[in-house]
Formats: C-alpha cells, structure tokens, sequence
C-alpha cells in the first residue's frame, strides 16, 4: 500500500496560544508493477560487452570515413528544423550519430568524444582520429578476448604512440611561404584550389597570426573582404550626423573620442566635451550607452545651426559584453572610461587627456569603423593578453564567439571570408570545409607540417618497429599500432576506388617523402606536389585516437541504462479506483 497525501483541512486550536493543522490522508491501492522503482540498469560483461560497443564503433567510424581523402564522399544528415545538411566535415558526422541499442550508442559516443577533442585542440582531422580509434579499438578487443592483459595491451600501445609523434616531430618542417599555406588549405578543403588561394591570401594580408572569420556571403562567389581597424555593428543615432552625400556617411579625420558607460541624460553633462573639442578645433564622436532625446536634439541642433562637428552612437553588444567593449575602444584609443562602476568620473569634469583620438572615422547606419586609433601599443598588447587568458579559462561556446569578437577589434586587421553559392545547402557544406582548411593553415603555422596522405604515419612505422618492450602484451599492442598506423592511408586510397592494401605495401616500400597521391591515382614525391598535413592535425589525431581506444580495450563491465516502458495510462487510472472522491462531481455536468 501507498499512502496518498488526500487534502489538508486547518483547525484552530488555542492550546497555550499555538495554533496546529492536521493533514487527512486515505490508502490507495496501486498495481504492483507501479510500484517497481525507476531508472534500472543493464550490466553486460566481458565479450559479450565489448562486441556490442565494437558494432556501436564501427557503425560510426564508417559513417565518417567515407568522408577522408581528396576523393572521399559527402554525407547528407536530416535535420530537427531546416532542410538536409550536406557535408565532408567529420565531426559533424559524428556528432550527428545516436544509435537506438545503448551498448552501441556507449561505443560511439567514446569515439564521438574522440573526433570532438581533436577538433577541439587542432579544429581539423577529425575523420583520421577516428579511422585510427576504430583500428586500435578492433584490435584490442581481439587481443583482450584472446587472453591478453589489457592494462599491459594498452601501456604497450602508448608506449608506441609516444614513438611514432617523436618521430612525426623529427619529420616537421616550418611552414615558410604563401604557397604551402595555400597547399595546406588545399589539402584540408579536399582539394579545393580556389579555398586553399583564398586563405593564403587572407593570412598574407592579415599575417600569420592575424584574425580570419568565415561568413554567409550574398553573391554566388566566395569574396575576401580585409577591416583594418576597430570596426562594431552600431551606426549613427541620428541621420542629421550625416556630413558626406555620397554613401550617407558620417566621415572624420583626426577625431576626438568620447567613452561612457552610462547614458546621456542632461545637456549640461555634455558641454564641456564639446567646449574642449570646439577650443582643440577637432570633430568628437560620443560612444555612450545611450542619448536621450534632450542631449540628442542639442547635438543635432549645434550641428545644422553652428556647424558643429560632432556625431554620436550607442555602445556595441549588451550587459557585461557592452562594458568590456567600451573598454576595448577606450584603450585601442587612448581614452578615459567614464561612468565606471567603484570609479564614478563626471562627464562634467572631463578634461582634454581623456578624450581618446584615431586617424580616420567612418559612420553609417549600420555600423562604425574606427581607423588607426591613438592608444598606447603597450596597452593593447595587454589587453589583447587578457583576452586570450580569458578565452583559453572560458568553457562556454557563447563566451568564446564574444571574447573572439573583441579580439579581433584589437588586432591590426580582420580578413573576413564571405562564402557564396546558390543555396543554403551548398553555401553550410564549403563553409564546412573552409573552417577545416582555416584551422589546419593556423596547426600548420604553429608547428609545422609533414607529408601528407596518411605517408606520414606509414613512416613512423619504423620507430615503433625498433622499439624493445617489456612483456607480450605489450608487443601485442605495439602490432595494434603498427596496423593502425596504416588505416589512414588504407582508407585514403579504398575512397579512391584503388586497390587499398597494394597501394599501402608499395608505399611502406617507398621511403621519405614518396607517396600515393589519390587525387590523380600515381605515386609521387609528395612534398613537391603540394600534398602536406600539419603536424599538429596528425599529432593530435593520433594520441586523441589511441588514449580513448586503448581505455575501450581495457572494459570488462559496461552499464547503461534499461529504457523505461510507459505505464498505461487507462490502467494507472483503473488502479486508483476511477480517482475516488471525485465522484460528487457527477451533478456538474
């Protein structure tokens, strides 16, 4: 029996001046199957385990290997809202898997988690991470199920992964000119030219560790559009700030710079900022919160009347964003921040070292951009710190989209690639790719790269070879590697319609930088021909691959959840007694 809580009736009672309540309940007799307790587990071990996460794996890793290679296939994913996404991105593949059998579903979320870290750390060669987790995974559990350690299986196989990226490290060379920038972009975007041209030309006019963003274009072409400066999407508050016909604009040379984080309320707090601006002979721009109408129909006044130079417009972003964003311009400036929380300076007792100044101001309807600003480089250079120790703590994709904003605004230009195409379709699946492309060129700056067509790998087959280990096991999962090793080259060469496994044998004959270049079916020295990875993408990948896979090998036990079957709803009422009670009610009707 289960006692059900029936209603609540107040009595009072002076019993040495405290009051009581009293609660009436009533026994209700419920079907025992009701009665069972939630949330029940399934516990699956050894063997039986392990081959149903192994389907779970596989499952996936073929989902998203059809992707790898310069002649690798697109994957179509439907979609909760919108039409069909088309893409050769990995990880958007994998992400997009969620199998129905749970043991299945455990074994591809570990290698879902696989593709999502390297995307994380290198943002491309997530497709190659999971070709490799799918092979050490594969043969893991084969050893495991054959009676090896696999605590001792699995130090063998870090043991050999530690070898091959010391190997991969000798192998890198620096990425030196806008040429191989352009062969790396080329490569990450499956061979696109004009993707990987392109982005050498964004990073030759923004530098190497410049800022590049990728949008929605509006034409049927791909457009490279290069800020220089601090440009913010907010315009002129008022169209009578307009000083140039053609473009209705707002344009200034020489201009004074005015920050508060407050709103403009009275004219009186105004006049000695444009008295000063007016003495120093100089246009002034105010960046407030807001103008209310009065100040406002002041500003616009002096400007038609007396010809005053002077515009305003309201901060960029909202909440603490918008407060960090004044900030950012006082200092790209030179300016004093005015209306700060615990430091309260009055607009009224402004002085001339607290305007802000920059070379070249533009102003129109939509947005601002601010040229060549006065503020003092060290300044900046700490600024920009601060963000980027403030980005590297954030685990918020919000937080990381507006410190990435900001910082682009303090850097020396932003490039900004515009993708074009005919359809929303195609312009999500080369925007897809051109992300890829971006974040490999930023690995291949920052550590070099290799040989590319899964070469690389098959080269540091001979490091792990030469290693002397302790045990069995632990040559058992050296050979896991060894094999592994191969799988990114294998696969390349299987999408190409090739016959995979004699393309791999003549490759491992081949030595340095000679490979098979899938693109055009022959083999060639592929440095010379363009076909590179960077290193850190092929790093990644591989310890990535074989830290979650060779844990998988180590599993005798899983637990998942035991899906619930929905009581039905005609019985529960049934079993309640047809919600006794409730039976005057009847009259009502």
């Amino acid at each position: 029996f289960i006692i059900v809580e029936f209603g609540k009736q107040w009595y009072q009672r002076r019993v040495r001046g405290v009051s009581f309540h009293t609660t009436m309940f009533r026994r209700v007799s419920l079907p025992a199957r009701q009665c069972v307790r939630g949330l029940a587990k399934d516990l699956k071990f050894g063997n039986d385990a392990r081959a149903e996460m192994l389907k779970g794996v596989n499952l996936l890793a073929d989902a998203v290997s059809v992707t790898l290679g310069p002649k690798g296939k697109n994957v179509i994913i439907e979609q909760s809202f919108g039409g069909p996404k088309i893409t050769k991105d990995g990880v958007t593949v994998a992400k997009a898997i969620d199998l129905e059998c749970k043991l299945q579903n455990t074994g591809a979320r570990l290698v879902q988690d696989v593709a999502n870290n390297t995307n994380e750390q290198a943002g491309d060669g997530t497709t190659t991470a999971t070709v490799l987790a799918r092979s050490i995974a594969t043969d893991g559990f084969a050893a495991v199920s054959k009676g090896a350690n696999p605590t001792q299986v699995r130090k063998g196989i870090m043991i050999s992964v530690e070898a091959a990226v010391a190997e991969l490290k000798t192998m890198s060379r620096p990425v030196s000119t806008t040429e191989e920038i352009a062969q790396v972009a080329t490569i990450s975007a499956n061979g696109d030219k004009d993707i990987g041209d392109l982005i050498a030309r964004a990073m030759e006019r923004v530098g190497k560790n410049g800022v590049v963003t990728v949008k929605d274009g509006k034409t049927l072409s791909d457009e490279l559009e290069v800020i220089e400066g601090m440009k913010f999407d907010r315009g002129y508050i008022s169209p009578y700030f307009i000083n140039s016909a053609k473009g209705q604009k707002v344009e200034y040379q020489d201009c004074l710079i005015l920050c508060t984080q407050k709103k403009v309320s009275s004219v009186q707090s105004l006049v000695p900022a444009l008295e000063l601006a007016n003495q120093l002979r100089k246009p002034l721009l105010i960046i407030a919160e807001d103008v209310e109408s009065e100040p406002l129909g002041a500003l616009v006044l002096n400007r038609l009347k007396i010809g005053l130079q002077v515009a305003a417009v309201k901060a960029p972003g909202f909440g603490d964003n918008r407060k960090n964003q004044i900030r950012d311009i006082a200092i790209a400036t030179g300016a004093t921040v005015f209306g700060e929380e615990g430091a309260e300076m009055r607009l009224e007792d402004i002085q001339a070292s607290d305007f802000g100044e920059c070379g070249e101001l533009s102003i129109t309807k939509d947005d601002t951009l601010i040229l060549h600003g006065k503020g003092a480089k060290g300044d900046i250079e700490s600024r920009v710190e601060q963000i980027l120790d403030e980005l590297n703590q954030s685990k918020s994709e919000y937080e990381k989209e507006k410190l990435n904003e900001r910082l682009a605004k303090l850097s020396d230009g932003v490039a900004v690639l515009k993708v074009g195409g005919s359809s929303e379709v195609e312009v999500g699946e080369k925007k897809d790719r051109i992300q890829d492309a971006l974040c490999s060129t930023r690995a291949a700056v920052e550590e070099g790269v290799v040989v590319g067509g899964g070469t690389a790998l098959l080269r540091c087959s001979a490091a792990v070879e030469a290693l002397t280990l302790e045990n069995a096991d632990q040559e058992i999962g050296a050979e896991i590697v060894l094999k592994a090793l191969r799988q990114p080259a294998y696969k390349i060469a299987s999408n190409a319609g090739v016959d995979a496994a004699r393309i791999v044998e003549k490759a491992m004959r081949e030595s340095g930088t000679v490979g098979y270049d899938a693109s055009v079916g022959e083999f060639c020295d592929l440095v010379q021909r363009g076909v590179i990875d960077p290193t850190k993408v092929v790093r990644t990948a591989l310890i990535d691959a074989s830290g979650v896979a060779s844990l998988l090998t180590t599993a005798e036990c899983v637990i998942t959840d035991i899906p619930s079957k929905g009581a039905d709803p005609a019985a529960a009422m049934a079993g309640m007694g047809g919600m006794g009670g409730m039976g005057g009610m009847g009259g009502m009707m």
